[in-house]
């Protein structure tokens, strides 16, 4: 499993790192995009194996941000 972004936008805040268990609905990032802080959320239950991004980085409405084990 995986969290893709659900839009274009600039990472602001990595809230999760390697080995972290995340819930449903849990915050994994925030990012800025025209002033405005969205944040992006796990849709199931796991333990995040990698964060792809990192904090400034720009990421595409659909890319990988977040990977499960």
């Amino acid at each position: 499993m995986s969290v893709r972004s659900n839009m274009a936008g600039t990472v602001w805040k990595v809230l999760v790192k390697p080995g972290d268990k995340v819930t449903a609905g849990q915050d994994v990032l925030i990012l800025e995009s025209m002033k405005m802080e969205i944040p992006i959320t796990s849709e199931a239950d796991g333990v995040v194996k990698s964060v792809v991004c990192k904090e400034g980085d720009f990421i595409n409405d659909g890319d990988l941000v977040v990977d499960f084990e």
